[in-house]
């Protein structure tokens, strides 16, 4: 139980919504709509810029999502950036492979997805219509 407290205090920063910069966006990625393997969080430090700091952590197994012990670095690294808004997505973005990084072209061999911008692709394993154009 004690080790819950990391995640609902992740949870509790990004529902009270903005708050002034800067901001960590926290994104989920994973093989498919229901475990995500990968998180992504960037700093935002003002209005005008663009993200500054990058972070991300995978697992081989489960879901990161239920791994206390990466929610306690994540709100480590918030903390040590001095954030004062999260925005988190409420859900799986896409594959948690990256283009250019781990895959070259416009498909990930794995997953058969381009990043969070997946639709199109007809071996890729999210619906079509969960992503907007």
């Amino acid at each position: 139980m004690v080790e819950n407290r990391f995640l609902k205090r992740l949870s509790k920063k990004a529902r009270k919504g903005l708050r002034g910069w800067p901001i960590a966006t926290i994104a989920f990625y994973g093989p498919n709509l229901s475990q995500a393997t990968k998180v992504a969080v960037g700093i935002v430090p003002s209005e005008t810029t663009e993200v500054e700091e990058l972070r991300d952590w995978n697992v081989d197994r489960g879901d990161i999502r239920a791994d206390s012990a990466i929610a306690r670095e994540i709100l480590e690294f918030i903390e040590q950036h001095q954030v004062r808004s999260v925005a988190m997505t409420d859900g799986i973005i896409g594959c948690p492979h990256q283009e250019g990084i781990d895959y070259e072209g416009e498909w990930c061999p794995v997953y058969g997805a381009a990043g969070p911008l997946i639709y199109g692709n007809p071996a890729a394993p999210f619906p079509a219509d969960r992503f907007d154009e």
